[in-house]
């Protein structure tokens, strides 16, 4: 496994960038001492092994990638925590290998982006809970930033009929209206919640707009002049 370009300083970077939302995942879980916390797309680790720092009685590392949950299992052995993990190789919306009521909390950051199913992953989280079991969810909202006038955020009129071949290409692969990153947004995420019968539903939205510096002498089809971004961390409890 090759994340960060297996370069050591760029994964700290990117990881210390991480840690505020982490921290606000963590925060909006209520997650107290001695629970347990089902962490869904673990990743490296970022939400678990913050839940075991602060005071986790068990984490469980859920993901679809066996490298990945390797990845944890090892660091898991390094810091000595062995004991306080369990490591899954599940989908969000088949957690089938989690029994039903076993653990307090359910955690993700940016993991739905990649679910077709998210109607689903709500359904699994509820059914994995304990009454009264929350789930803290951060996710960017993709749509927000759509605009039919560019392309992934980019004005590419100036390559003239390039711009059409490269819209083509991309559209046979990835319709995006099948394209799990930009099938939803935030009023569906709720409503995903509130089927699941997670009550009350918590939800802050973020929209940043900020300007975007423009090399000296760069093509016209540089990214525009601003850059837009939404992610919506989330925290919900289960009836």
């Amino acid at each position: 496994m090759r994340r960060f370009g297996g370069d050591p300083e760029t994964r700290e970077r990117a990881l210390a960038k991480l840690a505020g939302t982490r921290d606000r995942v963590l925060d909006g879980a209520g997650l107290r001492r001695g629970e347990t916390l089902l962490d869904v797309g673990c990743g490296e680790g970022l939400i678990g092994f913050g839940a075991l720092e602060r005071g986790a009685a068990t984490v469980v590392f859920s993901d679809v990638s066996a490298d990945l949950l390797e990845f944890c299992r090892q660091r898991a052995a390094d810091m000595s925590v062995t004991g306080r993990c369990r490591f899954v190789e599940a989908r969000a919306e088949d957690l089938g290998a989690i029994d039903a009521g076993s653990v307090d909390v359910v955690t993700t950051r940016s993991v739905l982006i990649y679910v077709r199913d998210k109607a689903g992953a709500f359904r699994e989280f509820a059914r994995v809970l304990r009454p009264g079991g929350r789930i803290s969810v951060f996710e960017p909202i993709n749509r927000f930033a759509q605009n039919p006038e560019r392309w992934g955020g980019y004005d590419l009129r100036a390559l003239g009929e390039l711009e059409g071949k490269l819209r083509a290409v991309y559209e046979s692969l990835q319709p995006p209206e099948s394209d799990p990153m930009l099938d939803f947004d935030e009023r569906d995420l709720v409503r995903f919640a509130e089927a699941a019968d997670f009550f009350p539903v918590r939800l802050e939205l973020e929209a940043v707009v900020e300007p975007r510096r423009r090399a000296p002498g760069t093509a016209s089809c540089t990214p525009p002049a601003t850059r837009t971004s939404r992610p919506s961390p989330k925290r919900w409890r289960r009836r």
